[in-house]
């Protein structure tokens, strides 16, 4: 495990530094949250042993803390897979198998440490990375635009202060709503829970597809220069609120497979 664990990390060098949190300490909560109580019996007892009981919360921001441990450093790019702006469905389909070249290596650190948590299913440190991975995947910032770093060049006002799209979408668009993360995961799990089985039929490439496209509407709707924080929030708080339970779902299915 610490094996490949070193050989991703060398994989990163040649990708620019950008902010890399996803969802922000909350969303990764919510995330783990519900994940935690969609595990089979069985799966949460194997779970349990090797991160604690509700680690899944309690280390699901751990891959973004240990940016400041140099063993860890340069695995910032495993958190985002940025892709170029007007691609086609089958070319955003493809980057789930070429793996490109540029933009980070999200798909591949996923692939990579699913084959690992297979055989190796007691690994800790593949574990916290892959239980925060998954809900990277469901961020749209962290399949956003190469040339603008995920969104964290476009400047927008926040209830007038300076931000970014990326951190909008990180933590600014979750903490408006003012739940905590127990709050916010048991209003999902009532707001979408009769869409849970579609949830967890849907492909990979629908999944990936479904963000890229909102994350062009995204960027479509900041050229239109709306700058109604509130209209902001009314337009774009749903789609972020399935994408977490979403996140939430899709881990548990993944991980009741490899430890249920």
């Amino acid at each position: 495990m610490r094996k490949l664990i070193g050989s991703l990390i060398l994989l990163a060098f040649l990708i620019p530094v950008q902010n890399v949190f996803a969802w922000g300490q909350k969303g990764h909560r919510i995330i783990g949250e519900i994940a935690y109580h969609h595990l089979t019996k069985k799966a949460k007892k194997n779970i349990d042993k090797i991160l604690g009981i509700n680690g899944m919360v309690y280390w699901g921001n751990w891959a973004d803390e240990i940016r400041s441990d140099t063993i860890y450093a340069n695995a910032y790019d495993w958190h985002f897979q940025d892709l170029d702006g007007g691609m086609t469905d089958s070319a955003v389909v493809a980057t789930l198998t070429y793996y490109p070249e540029k933009g980070g290596r999200l798909w591949f650190a996923v692939d990579s440490l699913s084959s690992v948590l297979r055989h190796e299913p007691n690994s800790f440190d593949a574990l916290r990375f892959f239980v925060h991975l998954i809900g990277d995947c469901f961020c749209p910032m962290h399949t956003a635009h190469f040339d603008d770093l995920g969104g964290n060049k476009v400047k927008i006002k926040w209830f007038g202060e300076s931000a970014n799209l990326h951190r909008i979408w990180d933590s600014d668009l979750i903490n408006a709503r003012g739940y905590s993360y127990t709050e916010y995961a048991e209003y999902l799990e009532h707001q979408f829970s009769n869409q849970q089985t579609t949830i967890e039929k849907m492909s990979r490439a629908e999944l990936v597809l479904k963000n890229y496209n909102l994350c062009n509407d995204i960027y479509a709707y900041q050229a239109a220069g709306d700058t109604n924080t509130y209209h902001y929030i009314y337009r774009f708080a749903n789609e972020m609120e399935w994408r977490l339970y979403a996140a939430g779902i899709r881990l548990a299915k993944l991980l009741n497979e490899i430890y249920g």
